[in-house]
């Protein structure tokens, strides 16, 4: 069972796609039915609605969610009570989403649920901490839309990442597309003994000297940079940037004359909102980027189909990823 052990080694896992239709059901899926004997204790939710047979947007055949007995789950009211599994439910949230509050119930047998769980991060975060009052070894999130922010650490432990034929019909093309969002998911922890702090700030950029005092630039986001260009880089070359990082920051520092000495430090991978041609440039002229937090990559599963009805060579697919990533490669119908 390639991967799959190794989801039980975190608390929660996110399956996050680079695109809609890049085979994270048939993913989820899979995942279920090799942990179904695990001796383990698993909870299924999502963000988003997930679960429909078919997709809301491309109007294509989509694979349902298949429950097994005593498997735990979190969905909205509306969505239980179309539910086609017997269960017990364990607890109803004070807190509504658009389609009503939220349901946690412990399958009974097998069957299939619409998944419709918390509708932001945070509430997501906070169901998967509850989730563990029931016993939960392991919560798996079906990131029902094309989010990679559900990859951020704040979020879920570790993801597997879903890529494929929906993100390019051309083999080079999606391994060059994927292999980026691998690259960012790799960058390196940033090593202080100011983490701690550097996570409680909110707003902002600051700067961290060479004792290691954080000062606050004043720069409210990087989407202001124009205006605050002379403060960036006065009172020392490692920079925090508690938000999103742009292609304009990047670009900025990479024609700095001490580009070698500048560290960038971002909360996680999912900030980085930069193209591949900017970072590989800001790379390459000597700069860093270092996160405080790393995301632990269980997996790379590929779908070789698209919904416009493509289909890639399986197995040249996954051999070429994988060549490019450095580790395996799956196609989950193939396993």
């Amino acid at each position: 069972m390639p991967f799959t052990g190794d989801i039980l080694k975190y608390n929660s896992l996110s399956i996050v796609g680079l695109e809609k239709n890049t085979g994270k059901t048939e993913c989820l899926n899979y995942v279920l039915k090799r942990l179904q004997h695990s001796g383990k204790q698993l909870a299924l939710t999502s963000i988003g609605i997930d679960g429909e047979s078919i997709d809301q947007v491309t109007f294509t055949h989509k694979p349902e969610i298949e429950l097994f007995e005593n498997l735990i789950f979190v969905t909205s009211e509306k969505h239980f009570r179309e539910k086609l599994i017997d269960a017990e439910i364990l607890h109803l949230s004070d807190r509504r989403t658009a389609l009503g509050r939220l349901v946690t119930a412990r399958a009974k047998g097998n069957g299939k649920v619409i998944f419709s769980g918390p509708s932001d991060s945070f509430w997501l975060r906070e169901t998967i901490d509850d989730l563990k009052t029931y016993g939960v070894d392991t919560t798996i999130v079906d990131g029902a839309l094309s989010r990679l922010s559900l990859g951020s650490p704040a979020v879920s432990e570790s993801i597997i990442l879903a890529t494929g034929a929906a993100v390019s019909a051309n083999i080079n093309s999606l391994v060059r597309k994927t292999r980026f969002v691998y690259t960012l998911i790799q960058i390196e922890a940033f090593q202080s003994p100011v983490n701690d702090r550097l996570q409680c700030l909110e707003n902002g950029i600051y700067a961290i000297d060479d004792q290691w005092n954080i000062v606050d630039l004043g720069i409210p986001s990087v989407f202001m940079l124009e205006k605050f260009r002379d403060k960036l880089l006065g009172k020392g070359n490692t920079l925090f940037v508690t938000g999103a990082v742009s292609d304009s920051l990047l670009n900025f520092l990479r024609v700095q004359k001490n580009i070698e000495e500048i560290v960038l430090v971002v909360r996680d991978f999912t900030r980085i909102f930069v193209s591949s041609e900017a970072y590989a440039a800001f790379i390459r002229k000597g700069g860093r980027i270092r996160v405080l937090m790393r995301t632990r990559l269980i997996a790379v599963c590929v779908n070789p189909v698209s919904p416009e009805g493509y289909v890639l060579d399986s197995h040249k697919l996954c051999e070429q990823m994988s060549e490019s990533l450095g580790i395996p490669v799956y196609d989950v119908r193939k396993i």
